[in-house]
């Protein structure tokens, strides 16, 4: 018997941490000592009063459907937060509560990528997003993340890229896997320069939106009201409130599009389950405690990851100002990006991820995460040291 499936899923790809995730748990199933720098998830509890609101929730009887744009009290809760946090103003009905990030990265690009497109896309980025681009048949350009601009964006490059087969524009800041941060005036230059190609909407993954550092602010791309009727915006709790097995995120659309996403909701996931849905309202309305220290361990931790890095030979790391990643250059060591990350994790049992896993940019990298305890990445650090040291390249 032959099945045939259609050409598009031999272009799929996937998440290359979850595979290094697998391989690194079969090793520690066999009793080796495996530090994980590779997943990006934070490794602290989701606060008690999000997980007690979720036990109330059933408790209470909400054990049904729900509808699948979301429960209308945290649709008002993630707008008004918004506008707390940015003083932006979101009508909750265009707010979609989704399961996770990547559904909103799945509906944008099957919106607007088939053959003949182009998307544009960060690189080094998520690997999801050229994955998904590729399978709708859309031709994926990647725009630079380059060390020398501090892992930013570059406005004057990013619109270079634009043709007139150009239909989305992804952006992330501040990024996996990089840490990179966008600075204002380039986002300013960015929106200034997309006035000139009206037809190009905009995602934002701004899901690390709360993690930046050295004082620096979020620029989120829904203070540009010029764009608004085109942007996409892409957040959620996963990160924000260590909620990543929740399956908890929402999207804020342009009106011409939502009922389009909507409907894409109701004819493949019909809606999030209830419960999490009041676990994500306690979490917006409820206090920031837990979300404020978590940043903060995150920053001590950058800073020793960060001198611990550009201790090693060979490797050299900018310091990230977002999110919980490093991504240091280890081309001066002479080995390749993906061998190294997998001899690594085989014999000095520290799990990292190759940059090419992030984009044909990533060459001459790895990323590290450093949502793991300080006395672990401090003994990862100690074991990368001593294999540069001991191994060189094939």
């Amino acid at each position: 018997m032959t099945l045939h499936i259609t050409d598009a899923f031999g272009r799929i790809g996937e998440e290359n941490a979850f595979a290094v995730l697998a391989r690194a748990t079969d090793l520690a199933a066999q009793g080796r000592d495996i530090i994980n720098l590779g997943i990006g998830q934070p490794d602290f509890r989701t606060p008690e009063h999000i997980v007690e609101a979720a036990i109330k929730a059933l408790r209470d009887g909400h054990h049904g459907y729900t509808p699948a744009t979301g429960i209308k009290p945290l649709r008002e809760a993630v707008a008004a937060d918004l506008h707390k946090r940015f003083g932006v103003d979101v009508d909750p009905d265009l707010v979609l509560v989704v399961p996770g990030g990547k559904v909103t990265m799945f509906m944008a690009i099957l919106m607007f990528g088939e053959p003949g497109a182009e998307i544009l896309y960060p690189d080094p980025g998520f690997p999801i997003y050229r994955s998904m681009i590729e399978f709708t048949g859309a031709k994926p350009v990647p725009v630079p993340m380059r060390e020398s601009n501090g892992f930013a964006f570059s406005a004057e490059e990013t619109l270079g890229l634009i043709t007139p087969r150009t239909r989305l524009l992804i952006l992330n800041s501040p990024a996996n896997p990089t840490g990179g941060v966008t600075p204002k005036a380039e986002i300013d230059k960015l929106v200034a320069g997309l006035a000139r190609f009206p037809d190009v909407a905009i995602m934002s993954d701004e899901i690390y939106a709360q993690m930046t550092y050295d004082g620096l602010e979020h620029q989120t791309l829904l203070a540009y009201p010029e764009i608004r009727d085109r942007l996409i915006l892409l957040d959620g709790w996963s990160k924000t409130y260590a909620m990543t097995g929740w399956r908890m995120g929402y999207s804020v659309w342009p009106k011409p599009l939502y009922d389009a996403a909507r409907k894409l909701a109701v004819n493949s996931y019909s809606c999030v389950n209830a419960s999490a849905q009041f676990a994500g309202l306690a979490a917006l309305t409820g206090p920031q405690d837990a979300v404020h220290a978590m940043v903060a361990e995150f920053d001590r931790r950058r800073r020793v990851v960060v001198e611990g890095l550009n201790a090693l030979p060979g490797v050299s790391a900018v310091t990230p100002k977002g999110a919980f990643y490093a991504f240091p250059n280890i081309a001066q060591t002479g080995w390749k990006a993906k061998p190294l990350a997998s001899a690594l994790l085989e014999k000095a049992g520290v799990a990292t991820i190759g940059g090419p896993d992030f984009g044909v940019h990533g060459e001459g990298y790895i990323r590290l995460s450093y949502a793991n305890s300080t006395e672990n990445i401090q003994r990862a650090l100690v074991r990368m040291g001593e294999f540069l040291e001991q191994n060189k390249p094939a």
